[in-house]
């Protein structure tokens, strides 16, 4: 027959196999929740900078947007040379932009197009705009928007 104290020691292993287990084992859950925080803040920052930099190609955009606005307002579209609208701030100044005005042809619009009942067909000339946005984070966008006018001749 068995002791108690026999049996004892069958069931549980003894105190000094157990010692520094639980510190081990907290340290390496402690390395393992490092790992992740510090690869989840590398995440956050690489996203961030991603955001920022999606933002100012955003703007850039816009910036050559308002280079065509402000070069179709302006009205003084010349059929020889190129019209040049020069560098303009927006804003706080940090984006800039700048536009070219240029005519590309002289074509005949056919009359049923129009009511006028000018005599000798309708002409239309064609102009390009090119303009070019910048802002402060080296972001550039350039856009090409055309148009035309009609008149009685070229």
């Amino acid at each position: 027959m068995m002791r108690t104290n026999e049996v004892l020691r069958n069931i549980s292993p003894p105190a000094a196999s157990q010692r520094g287990a639980a510190l081990v084992v907290g340290l390496v859950l402690m390395l393992a929740l490092t790992v992740l925080g510090i690869s989840g803040m590398n995440s956050s920052t690489l996203e961030l900078t991603m955001a920022g930099n999606t933002e100012s190609a955003d703007d850039a955009f816009q910036a050559a947007e308002t280079g065509i606005n402000i070069a179709i307002g302006q009205g003084n579209w010349s059929t020889v040379a190129p019209t040049l609208v020069p560098v303009t701030s927006l804003g706080d100044g940090t984006y800039k932009t700048q536009a070219t005005t240029k005519a590309t042809a002289c074509t005949i619009v056919p009359d049923r197009a129009f009511s006028a009942g000018v005599s000798g067909g309708v002409m239309a000339w064609h102009f390009t705009v090119r303009s070019t946005g910048t802002g402060p984070r080296g972001a550039s966008s350039t856009h090409d928007q055309s148009f035309y006018i009609a008149g009685p001749s070229c």
